[in-house]
């Protein structure tokens, strides 16, 4: 008798991975809990006396998730479960264990363990050291592939520490690392066609929930938290994969100079207006001279770049040398400066509407840009003004404001309403694949 089970393509994806940490989710409906225990599933039947851990923030959590799934969709006559000990063994002696980890110290139950695989289920529910520990029990003399994998929501406790490692580093479906690889695998619920031909009210229910929550839960998005200057960022509207830029555009630089940061970003600007950042540096602890090299050594001798607005106490004289910021960097070779229009407010009102309109895209390559800008924070003393604080993360945007402020104003547009639905909104559905079992004679 063979058994067959339906996955998508994102679950697919999920199953094949050979990243040693993988992390599969973003928006609530993927069928996250459902790929991560066809998975367990699959490796189990492959490898034998394998084990794995599956884990959950609670073990009431773990009961309505995992194990009801685990034993709903994994044929009875493979396996025998013991809850008291929370075990599912297989015919060939591999070994799905099922635990969870409420606080810090609960790690300590599992000190001498030693695991194939461990699965986290919700991430972010767990806090950084719990993970790294569990990363640990990742031993044996087996000879079978080590692996973490994990599903999850953006948004809870561990929200920030799975962000940096996982969303921050490389684009969605890219592999990333030397030693140790990681790998970040979206899931949308209009993805899931299962849940959507069964349930297809659900998405309007997720349609209805506050603006930043409907953000995370339906469209996956990592870049809304409380407090947040710029909500309007979006990953999927505004980073787009590095591609050919037309001769016919006009090109700049925006510069950001300090000795702590130097943020320099090389633009296109379309016939409409619309802008590309294209290119990145952001390094610290550059001289003047040294931001100057590296800004000229970094632009092609071809490329014609017809200005480079930069910050406006570049044009003050240094006491040690009597010479202004400008005057040292074309001793260098960068000429062509021109002063920033500094106005913080309404350099932020006009880099919103640029936001709100799709006017600006970025280069996946500008991961510091991309990092950043999202996090740029209130200022709690003028909440139309942005915080300085923390100061790493303001170089960046600060450069971006003078890219903005130096074009011309943009035309008035009409904007749709927050949550309003368009169908427009949603992805097509990507065909399913099924998996199926041989059972062995």
């Amino acid at each position: 008798m063979d058994y067959t089970l339906s996955v998508t393509k994102k679950q697919a994806a999920f199953i094949h991975a050979e990243a040693d940490e993988v992390l599969y989710g973003g928006a609530a409906g993927g069928g996250k809990s459902y790929g991560q225990v066809v998975d367990a599933f699959l490796y189990a039947v492959r490898y034998p006396k394998s084990r794995q851990l599956l884990l959950r923030s609670s073990f009431p959590a773990l009961e309505r998730s995992l194990i009801m799934t685990a034993l709903e969709i994994i044929p009875a006559s493979l396996y025998k479960y013991k809850s008291s000990k929370h075990k599912m063994r297989f015919f060939n002696g591999s070994i799905l264990e099922f635990g969870f980890l409420s606080h810090d110290a609960d790690v300590v139950m599992y000190q001498s363990a030693e695991y194939d695989v461990i699965r986290f289920d919700e991430l972010t529910h767990f806090t950084e050291y719990q993970y790294l520990y569990m990363l640990s029990r990742l031993r044996g003399t087996s000879g079978y592939p080590k692996r973490m994998k994990s599903t999850t929501n953006p948004g809870s406790r561990g929200h920030g520490w799975v962000k940096e490692r996982f969303i921050n580093p490389a684009p969605p479906n890219t592999v990333f690392g030397t030693e140790q690889t990681r790998l970040f695998i979206p899931a949308r619920v209009e993805e899931n066609k299962f849940l959507m031909e069964k349930d297809a009210a659900y998405l309007s229910r997720l349609m209805l929930l506050p603006e930043n929550e409907k953000k995370a839960l339906l469209y996956g998005d990592w870049d809304i938290f409380e407090g947040q200057f710029f909500g309007e960022f979006s990953r999927e509207k505004h980073v787009i994969t590095p591609e050919e830029i037309p001769s016919y555009h006009k090109r700049f630089r925006s510069l950001d100079y300090g000795l702590d940061m130097t943020a320099c970003y090389w633009w296109s600007a379309d016939t409409e207006g619309n802008l590309t950042c294209y290119r990145e540096l952001y390094k610290s602890g550059l001289t003047l001279s040294e931001a100057a090299k590296e800004i000229v050594e970094m632009t092609p001798k071809d490329e014609k770049i017809t200005y480079t607005v930069a910050s406006p106490d570049l044009w003050n004289r240094r006491q040690d040398t009597g010479k202004s910021g400008i005057e040292i960097m074309a001793a260098e070779g960068l000429t062509g400066l021109i002063r920033a229009d500094n106005r913080r407010v309404p350099g932020w009102r006009v880099l919103r509407e640029y936001l709100r309109g799709n006017k600006i895209r970025i280069f996946a390559n500008c991961v510091n840009l991309i990092r950043t800008l999202p996090s740029l924070l209130y200022d709690a003393r003028s909440p139309e003004d942005a915080s300085d604080a923390p100061h790493e993360i303001t170089h960046a945007p600060e450069s971006v404001r003078y890219a903005v402020m130096s074009r011309p104003p943009l035309p008035t547009v009409k904007t749709q309403k927050a949550g309003r639905f368009t169908p427009g909104e949603l992805q097509d559905f990507k065909e399913e694949n099924t998996i199926t079992i041989k059972k062995r004679k």
